[in-house]
C-alpha cells in the first residue's frame, strides 16, 4: 500500500466526481446495449480504474484513493443498468407504449440508493470480518496499487503482469467477438437413446482469471451445479419429453435448460440465499447496532477512518426519505394506469408492494452481497433474483386479492402483471447495486479508502446512472424495438433487441395470473438445496478445508456452461499452483500468489476494456459482427480453432504463474 491506512489523503474531490460522471456515460449505455442485446453485462469498475488512472496520471496531486473513488462512482452507475432485465418488460406487455423518464429514474434511483444504504450495515461482516474471495474487489485493489508505481509496491515486474494478462485477453477477445476468427465459446452434444448430455465450455479469459480468484472450494461447488443439470436435469427431461416435429435432440435440451432447469437453479439459490442470511443474521444485526452507535457516539476520534460509515442517523433519516418517494411513484402509476381503483384497493397495492420491496430488497442485499463475494459481480446471477422477485410479488398481488373485488380484478388484468414487473425493478435495481457495492467496498478496504465517503459516491453514481438509463432505453427502444414490441409499423423484426431476461419475467408473471405457471421445477430446487444444506453442514462439522457452497451450486445449475466452466478451469488452475507450492517456503508462496492475482486482474482488465470498446462499435455502427473478417461458414473452424487457443492461453498462465518461483 502507499500509505499508512490512517492517513487521509485527498479523496472525493471535483474533478473525480466528473470524471467518474463522464466515464458513467458511456459504461452505462454499452451495459444497458449489451444487455438488451444478449442478456449479459459487464462489471465495470475495473476498466473505470483502469481509466481513470491513465487520465488523473497528469493531475496534480492525484492519488490512489481518488482513484478508487472514479472506479467506485462508474461501477455503481453501470451495474445499475441490470434494471434493463425487468422494465422492457413494460412494453411487451402493452403497458407502457415508452420509458417515462421520471418513473424510470425514479425506481433506478430509489432502488440503487437503497442498494447502498442496504450494503452499510453490511460492510463488517461480509466485507472486514469475512473470507469471502471478491474476484473483482480484490483485482482492482491490486491494479490499483500496482498503479501507484513499482517503487510503492516494491514489485517491479507487477504492472507488467497486469498489462500482460490485459493485452493477452483483449487481444483474445478482438479475435473472437470482433474478427470472429475465434468462436467464443464450444459446445458438444452427445447422447444415450433418447437422452441428451452436453460439453461445453465459454473462452472468456475474464472468467478464466475470476475463476482462479475464487478458488477451488467455490470451482467444485460450480461443477456440482453443472453435473447436476447437465448429466442428470437435462438428460432425463430429454428422455420423458417428446421432441417437437424437425427439433433436434440439441434443440430440445436446450430448450429444457433454459424453460425448466434454471428454475430448479432459482429454487436451489433462493433456498441458499435464506440460508446463508439465516447464518449472517446475528452478524448483520450486530453490524447494524454498531453503524447507530457509532452516529450516536458524539466523539468519533476513537474509530479510525477507514472503519468510519455514513453515520446510522443519515441512513434512517434517507431511507424514510425513499420510503415516501417510493410510495409516491407507485401511487403516480397505479393512478395513470387504474384510475377507478378503490381507494381501499389503492393503498393496499401501494402499501403491500412498497413494503415488499423495501423488506424484501434488504434480504437480496446480504444474498447478492454474499454470491459477488463468492463468484464476483459478473457471474452473480441478477436475473435468478429477478426471477425469484417476480413470482414473489406476483404471488402478494394474488394474496391482495382477497381484500377487494377491484384487486380481484386487476389481478386478472394486465394492471396485476404491470404493478409485479414495476415492484421486480425496484428489487433488482437494490440487488445489482448491493451485489457490486460490497466489492468496491472490499476494494477500498484493500487501499485504505475512507468507508464513509465510498458510500456517498457510490449515492451519487447511482442517481448519475439513473438519469442516463431512461433517456438511452428510449433511443434504442425507438431506434431497434424489442422483440415483440416494436414503436413503428414496418420496422424489420429480425433487428430488435431479444432482451431475454425482460422476456421471461413478463412471462413468468403472467403466467401466475393466467395460472399456468409450472412451480415444478422450482419446488425441486428448494429441496435439492435443503439437501445440499445438510450436506454443507456436515462437512463444516467435520473439520477441514472442504465445503459445499450450496449458492455455488445454485449458480452452477442457473447459469449456462459457457460461463460456469471457465470459472472451474480457473479454480482448478489455482489447486494446480496451490499444490505445486505445498513444499515451497513462504516468499516463494506469496512472490507466486501475488503474480497469480496480478495475471488473474490482468485478464479481467483486458476483456472488460476490449468489451467496452466493441459495445461502441457496435452501438454506433448498428452493426452485430462490425468487424468481422469470416463469414457464417467459418464458424465451425472457429470453435476449434477458439478451444485451442484457449487452451494455449490457460497453459501458459500456468507457467506464467509458476515461473515468479525463481
Amino acid at each position: 500500500m502507499s500509505h499508512p491506512r490512517g492517513q487521509a489523503l485527498p479523496e472525493l474531490t471535483l474533478r473525480g466526481i466528473v470524471l467518474g460522471a463522464l466515464i458513467t456515460v458511456v459504461f452505462t449505455a454499452s451495459n444497458v446495449y449489451l444487455g438488451l442485446k444478449v442478456g449479459l453485462t459487464f462489471a465495470s469498475s475495473i476498466p473505470a480504474a483502469v481509466i481513470s488512472m491513465a487520465v488523473l496520471r497528469y493531475c496534480r496531486n492525484a492519488n490512489i484513493l481518488e482513484n478508487n473513488m472514479v472506479q467506485t462512482q462508474a461501477s455503481a452507475a453501470g451495474t445499475l443498468s441490470a434494471i434493463i432485465f425487468v422494465l422492457p418488460g413494460l412494453l411487451m406487455i402493452g403497458f407502457w407504449a415508452g420509458f417515462p423518464f421520471w418513473q424510470a429514474f425514479s425506481i433506478c434511483a430509489i432502488g440503487g440508493i437503497l442498494g447502498v444504504l442496504y450494503t452499510i450495515p453490511l460492510r463488517r461482516v461480509m466485507v472486514v470480518q469475512s473470507t469471502l474471495p471478491y474476484p473483482e474487489g480484490v483485482a482492482a485493489a491490486e491494479i490499483l496499487k500496482v498503479g501507484e508505481g513499482p517503487s510503492e509496491t516494491g514489485r517491479g515486474t507487477g504492472a507488467g503482469d497486469i498489462a500482460l494478462g490485459g493485452m493477452v485477453a483483449a487481444l483474445f477477445t478482438l479475435l473472437a467477438s470482433g474478427f470472429r476468427l475465434l468462436a467464443d465459446s464450444i459446445s458438444l452434444w452427445f447422447s444415450a437413446g433418447r437422452a441428451a448430455f452436453q460439453l461445453s465450455t465459454g473462452f472468456s479469459l475474464a472468467l478464466v482469471g475470476a475463476g482462479y480468484l475464487v478458488g477451488i472450494v467455490g470451482g467444485m461447488a460450480l461443477l456440482t451445479g453443472l453435473v447436476i443439470a447437465w448429466g442428470v436435469a437435462v438428460p432425463w427431461l430429454t428422455l420423458t419429453t417428446a421432441q417437437a416435429p424437425g427439433q433436434s435432440l440439441s434443440e430440445l435440451g436446450m430448450s429444457l435448460w433454459s424453460s425448466e432447469v434454471r428454475f430448479m437453479g432459482a429454487g436451489t439459490i433462493a433456498i441458499a440465499a435464506l440460508w446463508t442470511l439465516a447464518t449472517l443474521s446475528k452478524s448483520l444485526v450486530q453490524g447494524l447496532k454498531h453503524a447507530l452507535a457509532s452516529s450516536a457516539r458524539p466523539d468519533k476520534s476513537d474509530v479510525e477512518r477507514t472503519d468510519r460509515d455514513l453515520p446510522g442517523v443519515w441512513i434512517l433519516s434517507l431511507a424514510g426519505v425513499l420510503l415516501v418517494a417510493l410510495v409516491a411513484v407507485f401511487a403516480v402509476f397505479i393512478q395513470d394506469n387504474a384510475p377507478g381503483l378503490s381507494s381501499m384497493a389503492f393503498w393496499s397495492l401501494i402499501i403491500g408492494c412498497v413494503l415488499f420491496a423495501f423488506v424484501f430488497g434488504f434480504l437480496i442485499a446480504a444474498a447478492c452481497g454474499y454470491m459477488a463475494g463468492l463468484v464476483g459481480s459478473s457471474s452473480s446471477p441478477i436475473s435468478g433474483i429477478g426471477i425469484i422477485a417476480v413470482i414473489l410479488v406476483s404471488l402478494l398481488i394474488l394474496a391482495l386479492s382477497g381484500i377487494s373485488t377491484d384487486i380481484a380484478g386487476a389481478a386478472g388484468g394486465q394492471l396485476a402483471v404491470g404493478l409485479a414487473l414495476f415492484t421486480t425493478s425496484v428489487i433488482l435495481a437494490i440487488a445489482a447495486i448491493s451485489n457490486d457495492n460490497l466489492q468496491d467496498l472490499k476494494t477500498g478496504y484493500l487501499v485504505g479508502a475512507t468507508p464513509w465517503r465510498q458510500q456517498l459516491v457510490l449515492i451519487i453514481g447511482c442517481v448519475v446512472g439513473a438519469l442516463i438509463i431512461p433517456p438511452v432505453l428510449t433511443l434504442l427502444y425507438n431506434a431497434y424495438g424489442f422483440t415483440g414490441a416494436l414503436p413503428r409499423e414496418g420496422m424489420d423484426p429480425a433487428q430488435a433487441l431479444a432482451a431475454p431476461q425482460a422476456t421471461l419475467m413478463s412471462q413468468i408473471a403472467s403466467g401466475i395470473f393466467n395460472r399456468d405457471l409450472n412451480t415444478h421445477m422450482l419446488l425441486i430446487g428448494v429441496a435439492l438445496g435443503v439437501v445440499l444444506i445438510g450436506v454443507d453442514e456436515l462437512l463444516r462439522r467435520r473439520g477441514g478445508v472442504a465445503r459445499l457452497p450450496v449458492l455455488a451450486v445454485g449458480l452452477g445449475i442457473y447459469l449456462p456452461p459457457s460461463v460456469n466452466m471457465p470459472l472451474v478451469i480457473g479454480a482448478v488452475l489455482s489447486w494446480c499452483v496451490a499444490s505445486r507450492l505445498s513444499g515451497a517456503d513462504a516468499s516463494t508462496r506469496e512472490r507466486v500468489q501475488q503474480r497469480g492475482v496480478l495475471l488473474s486482474s490482468g485478464l479481467i482488465v483486458g476483456e472488460s476494456l476490449m468489451g467496452v470498446l466493441m459495445a461502441g462499435v457496435i452501438g454506433f455502427t448498428g452493426s452485430e459482427a462490425p468487424l468481422a473478417l469470416v463469414g457464417s461458414d467459418f464458424a465451425s473452424i472457429a470453435r476449434w480453432l477458439g478451444l485451442v487457443v484457449f487452451a494455449a492461453v490457460c497453459v501458459a498462465f500456468y507457467r506464467r504463474i509458476m515461473a515468479a518461483r525463481s
